[in-house]
């Protein structure tokens, strides 16, 4: 079983590279304002300048306007879009209503308890990303969550995401436990916030595909 490597919050062309060469599936731009990993608009073009191919890249917001989400994707030709903050149906409807060719919808869903599953089955993203529940943050807090809920959330069909406290010492068992269509690292590959770190990167990509031989 293939299973998908995002590595998100990338801040810098060194990075991007890095995080290529270790064999990534996506990287995440972050244009989230109150991020440690926020990203320009300016300086996102100037990451995916030169973006070799089968390598997608995937724009994060959190609570944004859809004008300003569409201007990202022309400018910088995301392939994907992750709504991480407090989007409803209705707001992801709206998202489709765009009609932006071939960018798919992905979203973000904080973990607190079975209840926070609950929204899964309505919701008309393309795939569902599970994050840890802290109150008043919006990712990247490093902090996990209950994985048998992760499992739970399997039941509904749908491409499952896992997110929030990984990191090369985990993410073996993690996949092995719950055989997600993909994993969501940040915190978990830097030296320190916004700054990835090679080695972790390239560690944490060795243990996602140990792990795909054994599920």
């Amino acid at each position: 079983m293939r299973v998908r490597v995002k590595f998100c919050g990338i801040t810098s062309v060194e990075d991007r590279d890095s995080a290529v060469k270790a064999g990534v599936d996506a990287v995440g731009l972050v244009f989230f304002k109150d991020s440690p990993r926020f990203v320009a608009l300016e300086t996102a073009e100037k990451i995916i300048k030169d973006m070799p191919p089968f390598v997608s890249v995937v724009g994060v917001f959190v609570n944004e306007k859809l004008e300003f989400i569409e201007e990202c994707v022309e400018r910088c030709g995301l392939n994907a879009v992750q709504i991480h903050g407090d989007e409803d149906v209705k707001y992801c409807l709206r998202f489709k209503g765009l009609k932006l060719k071939g960018v798919k919808l992905i979203k973000s869903i904080r973990v607190k308890d079975r209840e926070s599953l609950s929204t899964i089955e309505d919701c008309p993203a393309d795939a569902i990303i599970l994050d840890a529940y802290k109150k008043g943050l919006y990712g990247g807090t490093g902090e996990g969550f209950d994985r048998s809920l992760a499992v739970m959330a399997n039941e509904y069909g749908r491409n499952i995401i896992i997110s929030g406290g990984l990191n090369p010492g985990n993410v073996y068992e993690v996949i092995k436990e719950v055989k997600p269509y993909g994993v969501d690292v940040s915190s978990g590959i830097e030296s320190s916030p916004g700054r990835k770190n090679t080695e972790l990167m390239e560690r944490f990509i060795a243990e996602v595909r140990r792990a795909e031989k054994e599920i």
